[in-house]
């Protein structure tokens, strides 16, 4: 609808608001308008609001001008709510003037109503405190002018002058807790959405396609081909973790006892990221495989807090394929040492200790003495005596390429497993 004023902002000037310390809207003292509108006489309310739609459209043409995100036509529930919230204002002040006792329910839901309305609609928290400011000015000329005109006493327009800005101070702050709180509820819904997604990814069997794309929509998450997981430890040393700020494309769980993520590509920075944790990067997996990842990424933790693997801040599963593989089944591959090694269990630790890398050289190198007496940092002859008694506890063993193998990989697991 088109909106023309029936009177014209005047140039009389308001004395300036003194600038906040604090946002606009932000902690505003509750009530005083409520006590500057009630020290004004209570006949001046039939005086003025026979002028209150003219008051109206003064405001909301000074609105449009001023603040290019209101500059639309005002129908629909866009024109209805803004329209109803200057009328309300309105419509409260007349009622408060010499009536401290006025009700206050109706403007602090429709203003805190507002707030809301601003961060569905995606408008920053300021377009609307803007929007409050130069509706108070527009506000107060048109009091002013009409004010002259009835040739009201200069301090009772003073008074009037500072009931509006303190008013606009007051309705700014309802709708900054209506936006807040709007904006806190979104988080909170967005949060358990993208918790819930993540549960679902990883859940075993992997889920429709469809069922992840209808929540990655909801959950404001682009569905990757392929995923990788990352499992997360806290380190040692700390005591209390802030959450990282966590790019949007990853999906995180950090309140589950096994914290994890996961991403199309592990965040630039990881370690720095991901300060006071250490992280286990699982293979890349088609996003069907997802939990697969995971499984793998918790393993490669797993080893890492036992020793077994080097306890660096990040850690790759890729990196680390042959020893995941050796030690995916603990039980068999103790099994195979107990069975490759018995020849070796009649002697001490020592001995045990010694022909066991001795014997891994030799599987591992061309089998010369003097290679061989390279890597062991010994001498050659030491290395031919203990190749004798390997000999003699293994006999005809260690010709067949099979049980080669076997004894190479129960070697290398018992190294890991010592």
């Amino acid at each position: 609808m088109t909106i023309e004023a029936e009177v014209r902002p005047s140039r009389t000037a308001p004395p300036r608001a003194p600038q906040p310390r604090r946002p606009r809207g932000e902690g505003a003292g509750s009530g005083r308008a409520t006590a500057l509108w009630a020290s004004l006489p209570a006949d001046l309310a039939p005086v003025f609001r026979p002028h209150t739609d003219a008051l109206t459209r003064v405001i909301l043409t000074e609105i449009q001008r001023q603040v290019p995100e209101y500059a639309r036509p005002l129908e629909g529930p866009f024109g209805q709510v803004i329209v109803r919230g200057v009328r309300e204002a309105i419509g409260q002040c007349l009622d408060n003037l010499g009536n401290p006792a006025v009700s206050q329910e109706n403007w602090i839901g429709v203003f805190r109503h507002l707030g809301r309305i601003e961060y569905s609609e995606g408008r920053p928290l300021d377009q609307i405190q803007t929007a409050y400011r130069v509706g108070g000015l527009a506000a107060w000329r048109f009091i002013a002018k009409l004010g002259q005109s009835l040739g009201l006493p200069a301090d009772l327009l003073c008074v009037g002058a500072e009931a509006v800005l303190a008013y606009v101070d007051e309705i700014s702050a309802l709708s900054v807790q209506g936006y807040r709180a709007a904006q806190a509820r979104a988080a909170g819904t967005r949060a358990r959405q993208r918790r819930q997604l993540l549960g679902l990814v990883l859940s075993e069997p992997a889920p429709a396609p469809q069922a992840v794309q209808g929540l990655a929509g909801a959950a404001g998450w682009r569905v990757p081909e392929e995923v990788v997981a990352m499992a997360l430890e806290p380190r040692r040393d700390q005591h209390r973790l802030t959450p990282p700020a966590l790019p949007a494309d990853v999906l995180a769980d950090l309140e589950s006892p096994q914290p994890c993520l996961l991403a199309a590509a592990p965040p630039e920075g990881l370690a720095a990221l991901l300060r006071g944790w250490r992280v286990a990067v699982g293979p890349r997996v088609p996003l069907a495989q997802a939990a697969m990842s995971l499984r793998w990424a918790r393993r490669t933790m797993d080893l890492s807090v036992r020793g077994i693997l080097a306890p660096e801040p990040v850690l790759h599963a890729d990196d680390h394929l042959t020893t995941l593989w050796m030690l995916a089944d603990e039980f068999l591959i103790s099994q195979l040492r107990d069975t490759c090694l018995a020849p070796l269990h009649g002697l001490t630790d020592k001995q045990r200790s010694r022909l066991g890398q001795t014997l891994l050289a030799w599987l591992q190198s061309s089998g010369s003495a003097p290679e061989m007496a390279d890597r062991l940092g010994v001498h050659p002859q030491t290395v031919r005596y203990r190749m004798r008694r390997i000999e003699e506890l293994f006999g005809d063993r260690l010709g067949d390429p099979d049980h080669r193998l076997r004894l190479e990989i129960a070697l290398r697991a018992a190294e890991l497993l010592t």
